[in-house]
């Protein structure tokens, strides 16, 4: 039985969860900074690139699917190129074209992954190399590129990883062993480029309604998986984006923030 299935298993019906979200009023936090966002036509992807435009930032989202890219790109007033993050030889031509689009880079928001929700059972060789070319390869490399015209070019940006409380907890699957490495690149990263004012971090969200989960903002959130009940909303991880990727929080690098309510804590009385 896949991670999924478990979840939907858990879920009560008919009660209904209602999310009772707060954010921060825009305050154009982000005024200025070019920002990159892979994945960002769905999900938490859109929540962060909206964000982000709120706070004054200029932004380009990245996907697969070119219509829905000028779709969402139109909606939220922000750049768009087409970018399957699994091809890292189309990565030095996507960073210039980026540039040009952007004016420069600040920031990189490594967003974009998938999960095949598989148990360890039923995880084949194909399965396994597309969500590490997905969830650590892409990154990776596309990290490199984007670091290296950082100091190429003297900005002292930031990159932003997605990983998944999944990272932070033991795995068999390959989309929870993908996410430790990324927790693990993050630290390593951030210490390595610290002293060129480089910061690195990630947010790790805990079960979100997405098209990955299977949850819809406008249906039933009700998540038992969830400490707190209900699965969470995109915009509650872009919110804690937002705030990472502001200058407000200069003093953090290397960290590795679970957005779970503290659900994957390891407490003696669990």
């Amino acid at each position: 039985m896949g991670f999924i299935e478990l979840i939907k298993r858990a879920v009560r019906r008919p009660q209904v969860t209602i999310a009772q979200v707060s954010c921060l009023n825009p305050d154009r936090r982000l005024d200025g900074k070019r920002i990159v966002v892979t994945g960002g036509t769905g999900g938490i992807g859109q929540a962060m690139a909206k964000r982000f435009v709120a706070e004054g930032a200029k932004v380009l989202i990245t996907g697969r699917n070119e219509d829905k890219l000028k779709q969402i790109s139109s909606e939220l007033g922000c750049e768009m190129l087409p970018l399957d993050v699994t091809r890292t030889e189309d990565f030095d031509a996507f960073v210039s074209h980026a540039n040009d689009k952007l004016g420069g880079i600040d920031c990189l928001v490594n967003n974009a992954g998938i999960s095949l929700h598989e148990s360890f059972q039923t995880v084949t060789p194909e399965g396994f190399d597309q969500q590490v070319a997905t969830n650590l390869k892409g990154p990776f490399f596309l990290s490199q590129r984007v670091l290296a015209y950082m100091e190429q070019n003297q900005v002292k940006g930031q990159v932003l990883f997605v990983s998944s409380e999944t990272g932070e907890t033991a795995d068999i699957r390959p989309y929870g062993l993908t996410k430790a490495a990324v927790n693990s690149l993050v630290q390593g990263l951030a210490y390595l480029y610290a002293k060129q004012g480089i910061r690195v971090n990630a947010i790790a969200p805990g079960v979100t309604a997405s098209a990955m989960t299977g949850f819809n903002a406008d249906e039933n959130l009700n998540c038992s998986y969830n400490v707190g009940g209900r699965a969470y909303l995109p915009e509650e991880m872009a919110e804690v984006a937002a705030f990472l990727l502001s200058d407000a929080s200069g003093c953090i690098s290397g960290q590795i923030i679970t957005c779970n309510n503290g659900n994957t804590v390891n407490a003696r009385w669990k």
